[in-house]
């Protein structure tokens, strides 16, 4: 209990445990993530136990929570989950220091165990060197000597204000203020330098900046007539600025190009690895596709198109030789994130998959990819895509299993060909009179016929489609409606080159992606 007693004119003040015991458990926490911050610039750059702990949840969250975190928050996903990780470690680091005043070493023992957690997460990530459980560990033992620290000076207060010894009782309460403050502002001043630092020192922006690719040999032209130019329809060329972006890595890795390696073995008649320069040297041409986000929903915005700069993939098989029986190839970034991709559709000749070197002109942008990643036409981005790809594992789908897979995703994954309305928008009435109905609609690889709208429930109506870039690539289409004041409901579909009709039924994201026909309200004043 909280009381104040007066001897020799003078207040002895007794501590409000129940506010600075937690404290000295944030404080210590505080530490031990500066000291593991500090040293994992030094020795090892990907040591850091926030990001370890916050990839080992990424990992272990359940299929459902991750498709909820992506449609609640969207590309900041990430961040958010970094700050649940935080205002989790803070709860946690209170209750160890309000354990450890209670019980003494109960708190410090539950410190040292979330240490032994964190360095566990982080010497177990793909590409962990052999010093990763350097910093982890001594930031522990630093963060658990600080709360014994702190929490005996806490109970020195306590034990001095209680038997009514002012001077002492004063000295130890400004001893702890000192000691408190002093470990917490080191701790966030130099941990948050180390983590700029280590930014900062592992950044190749100048790499990328100076990088001069080869000319190349073959360019995507974009023909006349591929952009409708409505209003409000998404570009036909998605700006690198505004594609969108869904992976696993909490942090963009930087990958040096001039160090960087692609190494292909497995299933092979010859293992082979090759630098940056071995890879362009084979070649670069230009290609136009549109990639899609398994997690895209029926009407979502998680699909852009790009004119990708590369290397067939298929030329680099050949070299490698896969042998008979082959019928996978894992694919594996340099963060240890890995896709299964079809065999068959890396050395199809009709198929432009490609290692790709640059995105609109320019060299991939580190959240894409830099320096290498993969781009496949007609296959979900998480059986395909891999991003700062490394290593290719020729193999079988009965032997090997990506990332996505056992937590319940298809290994196999081709894209469902979609359609939707881009305006009007559903909550933005739009005046009575002429309105142009638009959106986007891809089918690939195939490419897209034609696409249909209905409006309140009638009679199917077909859409003007743009020139299309390939049949690769989407595009945009738009119809012309004389609408009447009131509500309506807009339903599209498209039809592919082949004759197949955009499937209606409703299906969620998973296994392999969803389906249905948008269905959207538009409202007419």
């Amino acid at each position: 209990m909280d009381t104040e007693t007066t001897t020799d004119a003078r207040a002895v003040r007794r501590p409000r445990s129940w506010i600075w015991a937690p404290l000295t458990g944030i404080v210590s926490a505080l530490v031990l993530l500066g000291g593991a911050e500090v040293l994992a610039a030094i020795f090892a750059r990907s040591a850091s136990p926030v990001l370890a702990v916050g990839s080992f949840i990424v990992d272990i969250v359940p299929r459902p929570l991750k498709e909820l975190a992506i449609t609640l928050f969207g590309e900041s996903d990430k961040i958010a989950l970094l700050v649940g990780v935080g205002l989790g470690a803070v709860v946690a680091a209170a209750v160890a220091g309000a354990l450890e005043y209670r019980f003494r070493v109960v708190g410090a023992v539950l410190l040292a165990i979330g240490g032994a957690l964190a360095t566990a997460a982080i010497v177990t990530r793909a590409g962990a060197g052999a010093l990763a459980w350097l910093p982890p560990v001594v930031g522990t033992i630093a963060g658990v000597a600080i709360l014994l620290v702190l929490t005996a000076r806490l109970r020195r207060w306590a034990a001095d204000a209680a038997a009514a010894d002012a001077p002492a009782a004063g000295v130890d309460r400004r001893g702890f203020f000192i000691v408190s403050g002093i470990a917490a502002a080191t701790a966030i001043v130099v941990g948050v330098g180390a983590r700029v630092v280590n930014v900062a020192t592992a950044s190749v922006a100048a790499a990328r900046d100076a990088l001069r690719l080869p000319a190349a040999r073959s360019t995507v032209t974009v023909p006349a007539g591929a952009d409708l130019g409505v209003p409000g329809v998404t570009p036909i060329i998605t700006p690198n600025a505004d594609f969108y972006r869904v992976d696993t890595a909490l942090t963009v890795p930087n990958v040096d190009p001039t160090t960087w390696r692609l190494s292909i073995e497995g299933m092979v008649d010859t293992p082979i690895e090759l630098s940056f320069d071995d890879l362009v040297g084979m070649g670069l041409d230009e290609y136009g596709v549109t990639l899609t986000c398994v997690s895209n929903e029926v009407g979502g915005n998680l699909v852009g198109n790009a004119i990708w700069t590369g290397v067939p993939i298929r030329d680099v098989l050949r070299k490698a030789g896969p042998q008979s029986g082959a019928d996978m190839v894992l694919s594996e970034s340099v963060d240890g994130y890995t896709a299964s991709t079809p065999l068959s559709s890396l050395v199809d000749d009709n198929l432009d998959a490609i290692f790709a070197v640059a995105m609109n002109g320019e060299p991939l942008p580190f959240e894409h990819g830099f320096p290498v990643r993969m781009v496949v036409p007609g296959l979900y981005g998480y059986v395909s895509a891999t991003k700062w790809v490394t290593k290719l594992t020729v193999t079988r789908f009965d032997q090997a299993e990506a990332y996505w897979t056992p937590r319940g995703y298809a290994a196999e994954a081709p894209i469902k060909m979609s359609s939707r309305v881009d305006t009007p928008k559903i909550g933005n009435p739009v005046p009575a009179g002429n309105v142009v109905i638009a959106g986007m609609a891809w089918a690939q690889p195939v490419g897209v016929q034609a696409v249909e709208v209905s409006i309140d429930d009638g009679d199917w109506q077909q859409a003007t489609l743009s020139t299309p870039i390939n049949d690769q690539s989407w595009v945009q289409w738009k119809l012309d409606w004389n609408a009447d004041a009131g509500t309506h409901y807009i339903v599209v579909r498209a039809r592919d080159k082949q004759g197949n009709l955009q499937i209606q039924e409703q299906a969620a994201i998973a296994p392999n992606g969803s389906s249905g026909w948008q269905r959207t309200l538009v409202t007419v004043s």
